[in-house]
């Protein structure tokens, strides 16, 4: 029986805290178990059933696992090889080998001696990048909701680290905290500080 192993990572486009992403190894018998119990692309899922399908994906998958890289090592080496380097964390934690990668967005895993395909909007066509869309996306939430009530003036838990306008006039009014990317300072908030006038 083939695995197959979905990997995708959430974040990325964030002004706020870590990128993370996930891995879920998929046995072909798992996978109309999975979309019937309605796991897809998490853009299109309400947080309170992403929450729910957490628990019903770790029944129905064996392996799977989660991992993420610092905005400070998004500041040292960018937010693409930072994405990378989550995503191979998540990979090297898995105890099992599967066969194949697929990899949602339109680059694959440099640095990694695995066969894997790069599938652009890859969450709307394989249920195993769905899962890990679903995981990665959850376990980030958790991360910022928690620093939300550290940092109340950014509107941490409702944008959870993207540029909304409130967010960003948030930084212009408060500053960046530790947890923003710094590698977005200069040229960004000089454009922000444009785009809201």
């Amino acid at each position: 029986m083939a695995l197959i192993a979905g990997v995708d990572e959430v974040g990325r486009g964030c002004l706020f805290g870590p990128v993370f992403a996930a891995v879920v190894v998929v046995k072909s018998c798992q996978e109309k178990q999975l979309r019937q119990l309605g796991v897809k692309d998490s853009k299109k899922l309400s947080a309170k059933k992403r929450d729910s399908l957490v628990p019903e994906i770790y029944e129905v998958v064996e392996e799977w696992a989660i991992a993420s890289a610092s905005v400070a090592e998004i500041d040292e080496i960018n937010i693409l090889q930072a994405t990378f380097l989550a995503m191979r964390r998540a990979i090297e934690q898995l105890s099992c080998q599967p066969e194949h990668f697929l990899i949602d967005g339109n680059k694959t895993i440099p640095n990694i001696d695995i066969s894997q395909t790069a599938i652009v909007k890859g969450d709307d066509e394989f249920v195993a990048i769905a899962a890990a869309s679903i995981l990665a996306k959850v376990a980030r939430d958790k991360e910022i909701v928690e620093l939300a009530d550290t940092y109340p003036e950014y509107d941490l838990a409702s944008n959870k680290g993207y540029g909304t306008k409130k967010h960003r006039l948030a930084i212009l009014e408060h500053g960046l905290t530790p947890h923003h990317r710094q590698s977005f300072k200069i040229k960004e908030l000089k454009q922000l500080s444009l785009d809201l006038e």
